[in-house]
């Protein structure tokens, strides 16, 4: 069984950077589709970016050109590089991979941009 856990959360301030790390153990990630979500206190979970077997990436609009999904399958790591920071990015971070009918989730990690 797959499991995803987040690090490289925290507070940062407005304009900042963070990147955040998603490392998977118990399978081999090369088959996964793997994303980025984030859930903002009282809102709803969404999509920040996502990164197909093949290298294809999608982003939500808000966050092009700021955000930068990769991965490397050898060391089965998924990165999600921030820059330009605002308060709006505020929110956990959950690392997902799917694959078929399987879908995992990491505990999240929480990002904080603030002054």
């Amino acid at each position: 069984q797959l499991q995803l856990v987040e690090s490289g959360g925290g507070l940062v301030q407005p304009g900042g950077s963070l990147r955040l790390s998603c490392a998977a153990s118990g399978s081999i990630l090369s088959i996964y589709t793997m994303g980025w979500y984030r859930q903002a206190p009282g809102k709803q979970r969404e999509l920040v970016a996502r990164i197909t077997t093949g290298g294809s990436t999608e982003y939500l609009d808000s966050v092009k050109d700021r955000f930068t999904i990769s991965r490397d399958n050898v060391k089965n790591m998924v990165y999600l590089q921030m820059i330009s920071l605002n308060p709006e990015d505020t929110a956990v971070y959950y690392c997902n991979a799917k694959f078929s009918l399987r879908d995992y989730w990491g505990q999240g990690t929480l990002v904080t941009v603030s002054s």
